[in-house]
């Protein structure tokens, strides 16, 4: 594959998480090992339970789901903030052993502008993956030193959606 690239989903439309998971299918389909985190997300997630099914993607489950993080207390906020430590160390550490292809981080922006990855080790990893490492990011608000690493950027801008009149996420399309 040659020199790996990262990729940014980012914007406030429908659609970064079904993106990077296309992605993931189309290297797997094509034998590539894919890594797949997600942060800040229930575990309850249509996608997740395809990609188990699938031997080249190797899903990260996260222990607990909380919710919303700016809704949480503040212990809750504390249980995630170490939670995301581990997870980031565990990905860091996996994606460092050359066993994958690709790397997908779905909801990096939230956990990236909450503070729950640290800015300079995320930069540091970025700049320093194994050369070969695609790495997909998924988020809102990507800050401006991102964009400017990153290979490409797609923003998925909301036209229009549903939850502005009141409908509720549906298992199966939007989870």
């Amino acid at each position: 594959m040659g020199k790996g690239l990262i990729h940014i989903y980012c914007g406030d439309g429908k659609g970064k998480t079904s993106a990077a998971t296309g992605l993931a299918v189309r290297a797997a389909g094509c034998g590539k090992q894919v890594l797949f985190a997600r942060f800040l997300k229930n575990e309850e997630s249509g996608e997740l339970e395809i990609l188990d099914r699938i031997p080249e993607i190797h899903v990260i489950h996260l222990e607990r789901s909380y919710g919303f993080y700016r809704t949480l207390t503040e212990e809750e906020q504390a249980e995630v903030r170490q939670m995301h430590e581990a997870l980031w160390h565990d990905i860091v550490r996996r994606a460092e052993t050359d066993a994958y292809d690709v790397l997908v981080m779905d909801e990096f922006m939230a956990a990236y502008n909450y503070g729950l990855i640290g800015h300079d080790a995320a930069f540091a990893f970025l700049r320093e993956k194994p050369e070969r490492l695609e790495v997909v990011l998924t988020g809102r608000d990507p800050d401006e030193d991102l964009v400017e690493l990153a290979d490409y950027v797609s923003e998925i801008r909301k036209v229009k959606h549903p939850f502005d009149r009141g409908i509720r996420a549906r298992r199966g399309i939007e989870y």
